[in-house]
């Protein structure tokens, strides 16, 4: 057996089904391996970023790492900005890198980039594979780091001399991993959870802030059950969105600049606010120095790191989501919550939408409500970057599906790839990738992949004929210094759609929403959707 046999072994062993990949000489070895395997599916993607953002579409809807392959320098470079998004939102994928042969390393031969380096600073961990005998060790690795405590893409960079090596040991796949140095802690410390019990049984106000951690760490049932049993409020961060569903009694909305006002007012008015699996930067809270003055902070996460990162945190909780909320949930908590929730109740009724929309064409609002509400019970909500993201988020209802988007990084050009990924895990649920116009030309050489795989994917383009929220950005600062931002009125969406065999609808007002819009989520094969949205409509 030879590395490259060696590592569709391991792939293999994993329970690899499908991988997201884009072939060149430097990775060859591994494709002349990878064609010989029955269990393994191999999806080629159009540009290599895709096969970084569909592996984390797919292992957001799996809850399992995922894989993505590409071959040595420029085809590697191209993986970076999806990595980046991957380790902005601790999603767990394993890239598979090809090198240049061993000999030549730091020679600046033709292809090489030293990919460790690049990617130091957007990898959990990374490796350069420099013995053929180690392919089985590293695999274990680095499934088990990107997939436990905080979970990230981890990079393996394999050599194509490397990969022709014949084993010199048996291939055996090692059933554990003991790495000195990586213990995270998933239990939570007995005496800090003692602190947060008492703390929780002293507030009159509390309120959980949950973030994109919990849908990580597998938590929604945990935490809801949690909120339900001690009649606790909830709120949520932008990749917060889903641990709790709209209708629910309990849910508050998303906070932040562009949430719900009476959610940011709840935050302001709480005297215990729960933080879990949520970094709260910037976009959640601006200035969280005023919330520290103002009241206690209990700051829940499975990484040390991001603990009072942005929030000083009056009680930290290093842990496990599942495991805090399971024991919390059994703990001896007292509290009488009702006054409190009938204040926000207050608050959210009270709370009136200052915002003006254009009754040109369809008012995005309207759109993603809409859709959302028309949207399968567990479908797949996959939200791309811009004005899109921001409505979506606004204005999405959650039931019992999934929302997807790219928070830490907002990398353009994400939805659609990632759906591949989420649709191609979950063949029988509606998924629904939103993009804006600018996005959307980011990422819609994509739909080759789409057509050629049967990908039954659905595409919806708001488009405003602008990068839609730089041009709002311009317009309030920059006095409507509108630069390079018009996209004017190509390309030809229904054409594009011919092109790649896929069903076409257009709308461009709120009376042919509803229509539009059946006929869109009834189609039974991969279609466009544009919504034409009046470019004067904003976010704030």
């Amino acid at each position: 057996m030879n590395g490259a046999e060696a590592m569709v072994k391991c792939l293999e062993a994993e329970g690899i089904t499908r991988i997201f990949g884009y072939p060149g000489v430097a990775i060859a070895p591994f494709y002349e391996a990878l064609y010989n395997s029955e269990q393994i599916e191999h999806i080629l993607v159009r540009q290599e970023q895709a096969a970084g953002h569909a592996a984390n579409g797919y292992a957001r809807i799996s809850r399992k790492p995922a894989v993505c392959v590409t071959s040595s320098g420029p085809g590697a470079t191209n993986l970076i900005t999806a990595l980046a998004t991957a380790y902005a939102d601790s999603i767990p994928i394993i890239a598979i890198t090809g090198q240049v042969d061993s000999s030549l390393l730091g020679r600046d031969v033709f292809q090489e980039a030293d990919m460790r380096g690049a990617t130091e600073s957007f990898v959990k961990y990374s490796y350069l594979v420099k013995n053929a005998d180690d392919i089985p060790r590293i695999f274990k690795e680095a499934f088990h780091i990107a997939n436990s405590g905080r979970k990230g893409p981890v990079l393996i960079d394999i050599p194509c001399d490397v990969q022709k090596t014949k084993l010199k040991k048996e291939f055996r796949y090692p059933e554990e991993v003991n790495l000195r140095g990586y213990k995270p802690s998933t239990k939570g410390n007995a005496q800090q959870m003692a602190k947060v019990i008492h703390a929780i049984n002293k507030a009159k106000k509390p309120l959980i802030c949950a973030g994109g951690g919990v849908i990580l760490g597998d938590g929604e049932k945990c935490v809801q059950n949690f909120c339900e049993k001690f009649n606790i409020p909830l709120v949520h961060t932008m990749m917060g969105i889903g641990v709790m569903a709209k209708s629910h009694p309990l849910y508050f909305g998303m906070l932040g600049n562009n949430g719900k006002p009476y959610a940011n007012r709840a935050v302001s008015k709480c005297d215990l606010l729960i933080v879990v699996g949520a970094r709260i930067a910037d976009r959640a809270v601006p200035k969280p120095e005023n919330l520290e003055r103002q009241l206690s902070v209990i700051h829940i996460d499975i990484d040390s790191a991001e603990i009072g990162k942005n929030l000083g945190p009056t009680l930290p909780l290093v842990g496990d989501v599942k495991n805090i909320f399971t024991a919390l949930a059994e703990a001896d908590i007292h509290i009488d919550t009702t006054e409190w929730i009938q204040t926000l109740e207050e608050i959210k009724h009270s709370t009136v939408d200052h915002r003006t929309w254009s009754d040109k064409l369809v008012n995005p609002m309207i759109l993603v409500q809409t859709l959302s509400e028309k949207m399968e019970d567990d479908a797949i909500y996959v939200a791309d970057v811009g004005q899109n993201q921001l409505w979506s988020a606004d204005n999405y209802v959650m039931k019992n599906g999934r929302y997807m988007t790219t928070g830490g990084m907002g990398t353009m050009g994400y939805s659609i790839p990632a759906a591949v990924g989420a649709k191609m895990c979950e063949p029988d649920k509606q998924v629904v990738a939103v993009c804006g116009d600018g996005s959307f030309q980011m990422s819609m050489y994509e739909l080759a992949t789409i057509t050629i795989n049967k990908v039954g994917l659905k595409i919806l383009v708001m488009r405003n004929e602008y990068l839609g929220l730089v041009r709002e950005h311009q317009q309030k600062v920059y006095e409507g210094h509108y630069s390079g931002v018009q996209l004017y009125d190509y390309p030809h969406y229904d054409k594009i759609a011919a092109a790649y065999d896929m069903d076409y609808f257009e709308c461009s007002s709120n009376e042919e929403l509803d229509g539009t819009l059946d006929a869109f989520l009834s189609c039974k094969n991969a279609c466009i959707m544009v919504c034409n949205i009046d470019s004067s409509n904003v976010v704030i």
